[in-house]
């Protein structure tokens, strides 16, 4: 990465680093779990935002970071390794090798205030996240004009969910503390270990599949427009617009969470903007992801639990709906809430997570996929962020951050949204949004009462 110049604002880098592990390493490898199988090989991110520091100039708080990371990697140690090709096993392994991971430090000439959070393709999107070139982990950390810091992340999405994201970013934060880490990751992987002999419900085609490359091109690829370009925007909810919606998604006197709520209202109107733009009579797809730890751990007593709250990697499924975006358009929120609430059950028991490993394990050579993305056709993901608001817990020592997100990097082709509970309001949520031009700008549209500009006004900064 170099430097950065646009009309906006201009990055500077000043330091470039590889922060390896402290010392002693192990070499060896570590196999994928079956459920890292499952994820697909692309980038994940997060950034955090802070106010100055109060006791320490920026070469102090670089230098404790980049010591404080090294003391974490040492915890942490396949994120200082690489995914390699193991021909002992004839498979890609994480080869805990220390080969470390990229810190990149960055000067910006803008102040935090001045930010455009709701647009990060034009405030964060290489300017203030680092591109991960090498290794499993890329870090950025940029001192503002006003003295403000920007620590950004950006993972290998095979190593690590959302969870384990957070987990590590926390321990790094208390170790720069210096504390010590309130929980320490767990890498066993026989508790994510198949069934012998393996054993799974067909249902599980119903949410995974194998993956086949499409033989014809994507219909969309010869646009010339940028109604197709994926953008990043970043909302906030107001939580009386949220009760709203849970109101409306609960009309069959069935309660649904405002989850389900949400990916129901999400679903609709984004089968109203395809059908605005004449494709009614394509499918949408909206999948939800499900942490299964507490599921795998259930009744297994406390020792299982503990590893499993502990485990580091990705423990996830993806369930989803498929329907016509012309029957969406006409259905009530609470009938959709219906399906959605039908096809999130079928991914939140601990039979599913077991029957899950299994189905892998007779996949294992075979790249796999969730089914809602094994076409081209228009399909969202939905994540709850729950924890990710969690910011006394990404406290680096010079207070709480005012503001964290997840960060989708450029290139990834993928749709993805995630939900989070608001820094400022606890009834409101953030939402990030990964979507094509066209749907957010109908989502705009149509929906703006609901899908509100982040800024820093709402932040109260």
């Amino acid at each position: 990465m170099g430097n950065i110049r646009d009309d906006y604002f201009f990055v500077k880098v000043t330091g470039k680093e590889v922060v390896h592990a402290e010392e002693p390493y192990n070499v060896h490898w570590l196999p994928f779990t079956n459920l890292d199988l499952l994820v697909p090989p692309f980038d994940v991110g997060s950034f955090f935002c802070y106010n100055k520091p109060s006791h320490a100039d920026f070469p102090d708080t670089i230098n404790k970071l980049k010591a404080s990371l090294s003391r974490v990697l040492a915890l942490y140690y396949p994120v200082a390794g690489e995914i390699l090709w193991n021909e002992a096993v004839g498979e890609n392994q994480f080869h805990c090798n220390n080969r470390g991971v990229d810190f990149i430090e960055a000067v910006a000439d803008v102040e935090l205030k001045e930010l455009n959070l709701y647009n990060p393709d034009e405030s964060i999107e290489g300017k203030l996240t680092p591109k991960r070139q090498h290794g499993l982990l890329a870090v950025q950390v940029t001192e503002l004009k006003c003295g403000g810091i920007v620590i950004a992340c950006i993972f290998d999405h095979r190593i690590v969910d959302g969870y384990s994201a957070n987990m590590f970013i926390s321990s790094w934060a208390e170790i720069t503390r210096g504390e010590t880490p309130s929980m320490l990751p767990s890498f066993e992987r026989s508790i994510l270990k198949p069934r012998c002999p393996t054993t799974y419900s067909s249902s599980i085609n119903d949410v995974f599949s194998t993956f086949e490359p499409p033989t014809k091109p994507d219909h969309d690829q010869n646009h010339s427009n940028d109604d197709h370009k994926l953008v990043n925007r970043i909302y906030y909810i107001e939580g009386e617009q949220l009760n709203k919606v849970q109101l409306l998604a609960s009309e069959n006197s069935v309660r649904r969470s405002k989850l389900e709520a949400f990916t129901s209202f999400l679903w609709k109107i984004i089968a109203l903007s395809m059908d605005d733009s004449g494709n009614r009579k394509k499918l949408c797809n909206v999948a939800i992801a499900v942490d299964g730890r507490g599921r795998l751990s259930k009744g297994d007593g406390e020792e299982k639990q503990k590893l499993m709250t502990c485990h580091f990697g990705n423990v996830l499924s993806m369930p989803s709906g498929s329907k016509i975006s012309e029957e969406l358009k006409d259905m009530s929120l609470s009938n959709i809430a219906t399906e959605v609430h039908e096809f999130l059950q079928t991914a939140t028991t601990k039979d599913h997570f077991l029957d899950l490993i299994d189905w892998v394990e007779e996949r294992r050579t075979q790249p796999l996929v969730a089914i809602a993305f094994a076409s081209k056709e228009m399909s969202v993901m939905v994540s709850q962020g729950a924890r990710f608001h969690v910011m006394d817990k990404m406290n680096f020592g010079w207070g709480k951050g005012v503001f964290g997100s997840c960060h989708v990097p450029s290139g990834r082709q993928d749709l993805f949204v995630m939900t989070s509970p608001s820094p400022t309001n606890n009834n409101d949520w953030i939402v990030y949004m990964h979507l094509p031009m066209k749907q957010m700008n109908y989502i705009e549209t149509h929906a703006g009462d609901m899908f509100k500009p982040l800024n820093f006004d709402y932040l109260q900064i």
